[in-house]
């Protein structure tokens, strides 16, 4: 997290981002601030507090606005240019750079400041698969998002993101407070195992799922199943669909199916785009979050707490929405539908 003082004009930023519908957490992402800080900005502001700051007074940084500047340009380039291993940047490579690159011997913290002084953010980097394909992905956005668009309001129907999972039975582990220099240690099942599940999740806060037994490879039966539990969920209602390109879902046996139903209408996203689908952050959202560092031992065990997890999410439409939202590209798929 940030550690800079945050100007009035980033606070008033932050706050008509969370006011446009973007999340705290996404906003907490891009500013470098915790989601809790975010939520106290849009308090004070409604409250009518004046969001500015006074400036302090300290030591000036041994990095000049010039150098400074020099560095920003460097790590826009990918760290592997300037002999590093891989293309990303932390505060010990950029003060190896320094060193090099300007004649600098400056401290860790030094850096951090100037960095955070110019609007930079030490983040989680996002992963983008070699084989995405981003034009695809732009034309996708262009031709195909409209037919969805047009079809849900055609229809009056409900728009549901599609996607398969598998829920490994040795847990994501939290973080925990402890006395310095001393381990904490959480006794977690060394069993292997997993679970399977197939879920979808509405633009306005619906869940749908189904579990499975021992990581079970899912085929053209199982997404028709899941498919008919969907109608069946929604007896009158039209549903679209959107899931990804996997095979069972784009089979000759599971098209036979869709096309057969009259409410049923399902489109597929660009191949290797899973930051296009909202479903995917259900799975996040439960496996560091919800079953984050859990004492299951075995399968079956697992299997209950997944279902009684998921069912709690269900039933938590406001929740659902906000994990909706956590996905990159969520804005538009949101109405004017």
């Amino acid at each position: 997290m940030s550690n800079k003082h945050p100007t009035e004009e980033l606070k008033l930023k932050a706050i008509a981002a969370f006011q446009s519908g973007t999340s705290a957490i996404k906003i907490a992402d891009i500013f470098g601030y915790d989601r809790v800080t975010i939520h106290r900005w849009v308090r004070e502001s409604n409250a009518g507090k004046n969001m500015a700051r006074k400036s302090g007074s300290g030591r000036p940084s041994k990095i000049s606005e010039k150098n400074a500047k020099k560095i920003l340009n460097i790590i826009c380039k990918p760290a592997s240019k300037y002999g590093f291993e891989t293309d990303l940047w932390n505060s010990s490579r950029i003060r190896q750079i320094c060193r090099k690159e300007l004649k600098l011997k400056v401290s860790r913290m030094a850096v951090w400041r100037v960095l955070v002084k110019f609007d930079q953010s030490f983040k989680k980097v996002q992963k983008q698969y070699y084989e995405t394909d981003v034009k695809l992905q732009e034309e996708w956005k262009k031709k195909t998002l409209p037919k969805i668009k047009r079809t849900v309001k055609k229809y009056r129907a409900i728009l549901y993101f599609e996607d398969e999972s598998n829920i490994a039975l040795s847990p994501v582990m939290g973080k925990s407070w402890g006395p310095i220099g001393q381990k904490i240690v959480h006794k977690v099942t060394g069993n292997r195992g997993s679970v399977s599940a197939i879920s979808a999740i509405s633009v306005d806060g619906r869940l749908i799922f189904n579990l499975f037994d021992k990581g079970k490879r899912f085929n053209s039966q199982d997404i028709i199943n899941f498919l008919e539990q969907m109608l069946n969920h929604h007896k009158r209602r039209h549903l679209v669909v959107v899931m990804d390109q996997a095979s069972c879902h784009k089979s000759k046996k599971t098209k036979e199916y869709v096309e057969s139903q009259k409410r049923l209408h399902v489109f597929y996203l660009p191949p290797r785009s899973p930051e296009l689908n909202p479903d995917e952050q259900v799975w996040a959202h439960l496996k560091n979050h919800d079953l984050k560092s859990h004492q299951e031992t075995n399968e079956r065990g697992l299997k209950r707490l997944v279902r009684r997890k998921l069912n709690g999410l269900a039933r938590d439409e406001k929740k659902l929405r906000g994990i909706f939202k956590r996905c990159d590209n969520s804005s538009i798929f949101l109405p004017s539908m």
